[in-house]
């Protein structure tokens, strides 16, 4: 392993400090303007998108596990999808008193279609990336969807205010 400057490790870490904060902005703004095309809450498009990737219908308890949300904020998404003709309730054939929602196909299609046609040019921009530095991008993303869980978490339960004094 090579050696490490601590001059040029300390001006990468603030660099990626900057870059990063950027990025989070840039993915934010993105966001929302594609449910401002959609005419969606961006927390909407976001659970779409998580609900796009689960192989069943799922309970309002899962989403809420899912999005990071309480469950009471769960269920006013869900409310909201409903309205807008993406997911339906309906009962658990298993077991009569859950209730599931699922998404609406046709709905789910046309969703599927906008970040397909989105996608078109992120697609592009990894194949500038050899297959080592792919692998290097999806760790990170792995490991950053579960440092933001885990960041979630600690905000939600006050963690993050005691820590900091209250402050």
């Amino acid at each position: 392993m090579p050696q490490k400057s601590p001059v040029r490790r300390s001006a990468l870490l603030a660099e990626l400090s900057t870059e990063s904060r950027r990025y989070m902005a840039a993915y934010a703004l993105f966001n929302q303007a594609v449910a401002d095309h959609l005419r969606i809450h961006p927390t909407d498009l976001q659970c779409l998108n998580l609900l796009s990737l689960e192989a069943e219908p799922v309970t309002t308890g899962r989403i809420a596990e899912l999005t990071g949300l309480t469950t009471g904020s769960a269920t006013r998404l869900v409310d909201r999808l409903e309205r807008a003709g993406y997911v339906t309730r309906e009962r658990d054939t298993a077991d009569r008193r859950r209730v599931l929602v699922a998404t609406v196909p046709e709905r789910m299609a046309e969703f599927g279609a906008v970040w397909g046609r989105l996608s078109r040019d992120w697609a592009a921009m990894f194949e500038a990336y050899d297959d080592d530095e792919v692998a290097l991008l999806i760790a990170h993303m792995r490991r950053t969807v579960e440092l933001g869980a885990g960041q979630i978490a600690r905000l939600r339960s006050g963690e993050f205010d005691a820590a900091q004094g209250g402050a």
